[in-house]
């Protein structure tokens, strides 16, 4: 059992790599395929495996992402906001410094998730119970405090811009011809948006610098509390994502374009872990990866403890491995076209998307891309973008 354990361990761990480091190919992808062949898997395997090898890959992903938010231009919806401040601290030849910054704050997130955890599980029923009557009052107060807390003068395009993003994701949603939507609809908004601007802007890099500056401490206590109180948002309020409780908790304090960074590495952790906390907690999935584990396991008490663990063992070699890669990652960039890699990535995703989603998923890509560059030119935050969930979530609760 432990030699099967640790096995589905590094398994997950490579998988999590891959998923992070790999546009396009999204964790909730590798977790739907696990489950498709899990009729299979499980003649030589048991669930609690299946398990740990996704919750592996779910915290490792987390820690990986953010190299190609950062360095690519091409996040998903987790890590969408951290292209201004990741970018910025890139192009003055920081990207390795904006990398050990979300690093470290990940890694504060799988010890928050330990600290967390027993007191969410004892609440979280009963908080739930509440706010489940509530829902879509909650969610139309969360997406409204998102859009007035926008730059003035910008607060009608964020409204305009949630608006048609939520349009997108009704009807992606629910053209049932175009399988996996959400992969062409989620990557135009955030990837190839993004890649489009820099292939447009012929973007050269700056020599990168492998030398980084200390965070202050009273900045980490900052990012720490900031996500303590914001990250469980994102763990039982469905189509809330990292990068809104991120803006949610940056109005605790008045933080710096690095504390950002790291409460968004401690936020995107956070939020991964508390999810699969959650499925124990009130037994409804809040993530992709979580529907996945739980139609493979009811989990118990005993079990949520081990993989607890995992989670720990997990964040604590992503760490190593992370610092180590990124330092072989900004050698590659740097040795490289940048507009022609976006190009060559931007054609990868068009054929993951007709693989994935078919013919009429290209144009959902289209579509969405369309909409992640006016966002880009208009200078609205991406996370408005997410409405493309929050919407039509909200109507499900009319």
């Amino acid at each position: 059992m432990i030699l099967s354990i640790l096995i589905a361990l590094s398994f997950g761990i490579l998988a999590g790599i891959l998923t992070g480091l790999a546009p396009g190919i999204h964790i909730n992808l590798v977790a739907l395929f696990l489950f498709i062949i899990s009729t299979t898997l499980l003649k030589f395997t048991t669930p609690i495996i299946l398990v740990v090898f996704i919750i592996a890959m779910t915290i490792t992903h987390t820690f990986f992402d953010f190299l190609p938010s950062i360095f690519l231009g091409a996040p998903d919806e987790s890590t969408a906001l951290s292209v201004l401040p990741g970018h910025s601290m890139l192009l003055e030849g920081k990207g390795y410094e904006a990398i050990r910054i979300t690093t470290f704050g990940s890694l504060i997130g799988v010890f928050l998730i330990l600290a967390i955890s027993p007191f969410f599980v004892l609440v979280l029923p009963w908080f739930y119970d509440i706010t489940k009557k509530i829902m879509f009052f909650i969610l139309i107060g969360a997406s409204a405090f998102l859009i007035l807390n926008e730059e003035k003068g910008k607060k009608f395009g964020a409204f305009l811009i949630f608006m048609l993003a939520g349009i997108i994701g009704i009807f992606s949603l629910n053209f049932y011809v175009v399988k996996q939507a959400l992969f062409p609809m989620l990557t135009g908004l955030f990837g190839a948006s993004m890649l489009v601007g820099s292939i447009n802007k012929k973007v050269n890099l700056p020599k990168q610098s492998l030398t980084f500056e200390k965070i202050e401490k009273k900045e980490i206590v900052k990012a720490t509390f900031s996500s303590i109180i914001a990250a469980p948002l994102c763990s039982f309020l469905p189509g809330i994502g990292a990068a809104q409780a991120a803006v949610i908790g940056s109005q605790f304090y008045k933080i710096k374009q690095k504390t950002f960074l790291l409460m968004l590495g401690i936020i995107g952790t956070l939020v991964a872990g508390l999810n699969f906390v959650a499925l124990y907690a009130i037994g409804k999935p809040r993530s992709g990866v979580s529907v996945i584990v739980g139609k493979l396991l009811e989990i118990n008490l005993s079990q949520l403890i081990l993989l607890l663990i995992i989670m720990l063992v997990s964040g604590v070699i992503a760490t190593f491995l992370v610092l180590r890669i990124s330092k072989k990652f900004i050698f590659f960039i740097e040795k490289i076209n940048y507009p022609k890699l976006c190009f060559w990535i931007l054609v990868l995703l068009c054929f993951l998307t007709i693989a994935i989603s078919g013919g009429f998923g290209l144009l959902i890509l289209a579509t969405a891309t369309s909409l992640g560059i006016l966002t880009n030119q208009m200078g609205i935050k991406k996370m408005h973008l997410m409405g493309c969930l929050l919407l039509p979530i909200i109507l499900f609760y009319i």
